[in-house]
């Protein structure tokens, strides 16, 4: 009878770290965002993001803009033409402006 409890105790034991595992909840797949440029502005200017998502900048305005890290312009778009796009993996949070339109400003925050 001894041996019956070790046995039911390690089932019960190996279900807890399953439904434990289950609990946790399988990891979210990467989602993609659009970020509008439009009337002289990125729409919407601030966005929340996992880390690993993509964000994807359309030009929706007669003119070129691009997609510029602000701190240390670690990353830029290039020049994204009108009715043009350029898409992003997020990897960390970001202040971006457009460095040809200083005024255009945005910010990636992660959740």
């Amino acid at each position: 009878m001894g041996g019956a409890i070790k046995i039911v105790g390690k089932c019960a034991l190996l279900l807890l770290l399953i439904s434990g595992l289950n609990a946790c909840g399988p990891s979210q797949p990467p989602k993609t965002y659009t970020v509008e440029i439009k009337n002289m502005a990125f729409v919407p200017a601030d966005i929340t993001v996992n880390k690993g998502d993509t964000i994807v900048w359309v030009n929706h305005d007669m003119m070129a803009h691009d997609v510029t890290e602000q701190t240390s312009k670690v990353w830029s778009s290039g020049p994204i033409q009108a009715d043009s796009s350029w898409k992003m993996p997020v990897t960390d949070e970001a202040d971006y402006f457009c460095s040809i339109h200083v005024v255009m400003k945005g910010k990636i925050e992660l959740k």
